[in-house]
């Protein structure tokens, strides 16, 4: 296309058959078919870019490894550019008088977290995709996973971002210090934003020390409503785990029927893993405290014994998501969130509204991923109105409509008619100070 011949330090790509793959994401929405695709190799390629699409009149959409389930990726409209992070240039460093990490945002999650573990260091957002994401993709939606239990979401190790913004520069937002009170922190604003206030190139992350130790559980319940208390009683009584994961009697259910060999064999009418990685929680007291606070629940716990076993635990956890995808590819997933102490009266509405679902994921934090398998095959209307009832019923909980996977496309309407109207002036009003032109992923979250 004529206005990218002269664009400098990128790669291009017009053909059709090139740019069909970006219309799609690991949700269920289909995007528009983008005017091209854009690898930007360095500042000079977005610098034009940005002057490009002020002039001609296209929105930019930028795009990590794909691995998003909210389409908050995918091109709107007939006049939308994708920027492919993919090939931005940078190393991964580590830090270790500073306990950080700086990384490109093209750098794959799992290699940041291999960087940090190769110096004894942690860094601990941990989605689903870890293996496959791009570190920018996480910042854009502020990825959780199941450490969000214990070490929260992808924001809260975010010392400083790099990021693009309406005047074609890049600007560095933070320092590389848990200490940096000079004035509101704008990086903060970014992360999670989805790009439509501006584009993440790179960012500064906090680390951890390593765990030393872990105790892995696998408790399988007889009555799936005995699982509902457990995160707050755990957590009332001192027990912060690392993650708690669950499957209700219906992912069980499909597990057992067509999953995996590993996963046929999965005890109990509900499941949970359970793990803690504090110094000291291998230790006889350690486990003997956890087991009186379990009480009969913990009658068919099993403990892992070694790194193995532990491994073997969380491949069923890990592939849930994608097995639930392959049998059901048409099946839409909600990631709704209800605070420890009302899990309980969430399945109690959710029953009590007859949305046929099944449902797993982060008990611990109250982050339930609730999926209609049955999606595909549903009237439009009906699927929206049974969606709309699920985030209301979340939010009369004192919860929210998205944990980790954002808004994007996906969420939209219900994020602007379920959301206070003054926390969507305050966001449209910051969009238009800091992307007066509206070239940043437009029609994504407002």
């Amino acid at each position: 296309m004529a206005p990218f011949r002269n664009l400098p330090d990128a790669t291009i790509l017009t053909d059709r058959d090139a740019l069909e793959p970006y219309r799609h994401d690991e949700s269920h929405v289909l995007g528009t078919l983008p005017l091209a695709v854009v690898r930007p190799r360095g500042p000079a390629a977005l610098k034009e870019l940005v002057r490009l699409a002020k002039a001609e009149g296209f929105a930019l959409v930028p795009r990590g490894a794909g691995t998003g389930k909210a389409g908050g990726c995918l091109p709107t409209g007939q006049r939308a550019v994708v920027v492919d992070f993919s090939a931005w240039p940078g190393e991964i460093q580590v830090s270790p008088q500073d306990l950080s990490l700086r990384a490109p945002a093209s750098a794959l999650l799992r290699d940041v977290k291999a960087a940090a573990a190769a110096q004894g260091f942690f860094y601990p957002p941990d989605p689903n995709s870890w293996e496959s994401c791009a570190l920018g993709g996480t910042l854009a939606t502020n990825a959780g996973g199941p450490n969000a239990c214990k070490y929260g979401m992808t924001r809260h190790w975010v010392l400083a971002v790099d990021a693009l913004l309406e005047d074609g520069e890049i600007h560095r937002f933070g320092i590389s210090s848990v200490k940096a009170n000079a004035g509101p922190a704008l990086g903060q604003l970014l992360i999670g934003s989805e790009g439509i206030f501006g584009f993440i190139v790179g960012a500064t992350l906090r680390l951890t020390p390593l765990p030393r130790e872990y105790t892995t559980l696998l408790l399988p319940v007889k009555h799936w409503q005995d699982l509902l208390d457990l995160p707050g009683r755990l957590c009332g009584a001192g027990y912060l785990p690392s993650a708690f994961e669950f499957f209700d009697p219906a992912v069980l259910a499909e597990l057992r029927a067509h999953g995996p060999e590993e996963a046929r064999r999965l005890p109990g009418e509900a499941l949970a893993i359970l793990e803690f990685d504090e110094r000291g929680c291998t230790s006889e007291p350690f486990l003997e405290g956890l087991l009186d606070l379990l009480g009969p629940v913990a009658e068919g716990l099993e403990v892992a014994s070694d790194e193995r076993q532990r491994q073997g635990i969380w491949a069923v956890r890990r592939m849930t998501s994608a097995f639930l995808k392959e049998r059901h590819p048409k099946k839409v997933s909600e990631d709704i969130v209800v605070p420890r102490s009302r899990l309980g009266e969430f399945f109690t509405g959710l029953e009590r509204l007859g949305i046929p679902s099944v449902s797993y994921g982060h008990l611990g934090d109250g982050n339930l991923h609730v999926n209609l398998l049955a999606a595909g095959e549903t009237e439009p209307a009906l699927l929206e109105r049974q969606l709309m009832d699920l985030f209301r019923l979340s939010m009369s909980l004192g919860g929210t409509l998205s944990g980790e996977h954002g808004i994007g496309l996906a969420k939209r309407e219900a994020f602007l008619v379920l959301s206070d109207p003054g926390q969507i002036h305050a966001l449209r009003a910051l969009k238009q100070a800091l992307d007066p032109c509206g070239i940043f992923n437009p029609g994504k979250v407002i």
